[in-house]
């Protein structure tokens, strides 16, 4: 009887790392939207924009609606190779250079967010327009809400309009948000992961 209950035990133990992360993800998964509601309430009005690179299309809705927002200051997170290019989207739209910030740490969409979430932290920037194209926004909300809402940092989408694409897959969605979710626990965005299907 004693042996039997021993066993038991250990078999417990050897699952116990893995209820601790399950619990830990389920705490997550109830706190952030408690603190999004929270800063919603503090902060309803955007205070900044992030556009996401990979797609000229982005850059030029941003520079134009930028325009009709004069007041915001601008997150770039491209590759730093197309920065000339985004660069002249907003100086022919006339946006001051100092408005706009330049982020080329990010390779993916969620190191958009690893790599811009401490910026918008030091800034004290609490609630972003989220720019991106009308395909590719429901893996950046997801995205988003883990690791820009484990910050208390909301989010108000702008999609822009694309030629006909269709949505990303569900697989991508999901895989990202792992990742966002190894993020948020080791500080490490998991990249490998991409490579699996992209």
């Amino acid at each position: 009887m004693m042996s039997k209950s021993w066993s038991v035990l250990k078999k417990r133990l050897r699952m116990s790392p893995f209820l601790l992360i399950i619990v830990g993800c389920l705490i997550i998964l109830s706190i952030i939207p408690l603190r999004l509601a929270i800063t919603f309430y503090q902060v309803p009005k955007p205070q900044a924009i992030l556009v996401l690179g990979g797609d000229y299309t982005r850059m030029k809705f941003t520079a134009q609606f930028a325009q009709t927002h004069p007041n915001l200051n601008i997150w770039v997170s491209d590759y730093p190779s197309y920065f000339e290019y985004n660069k002249g989207f907003f100086n022919n739209a006339g946006i001051p250079e100092e408005r706009v910030n330049y982020d080329f740490c990010a390779t993916d969409t969620v190191t958009n967010f690893t790599c811009t979430v401490s910026d918008f932290m030091r800034k004290n920037l609490r609630h972003i327009y989220l720019i991106t194209s009308d395909y590719h926004l429901r893996r950046a909300k997801a995205i988003a809400t883990i690791v820009l809402g484990s910050r208390g940092i909301i989010f108000t989408p702008v999609s822009v309009p694309s030629q006909g694409k269709l949505p990303e897959s569900n697989f991508k969605v999901f895989r990202d948000q792992v990742r966002a979710f190894i993020w948020l626990f080791t500080g490490k965005t998991g990249a490998s992961f991409k490579s699996i299907v992209n």
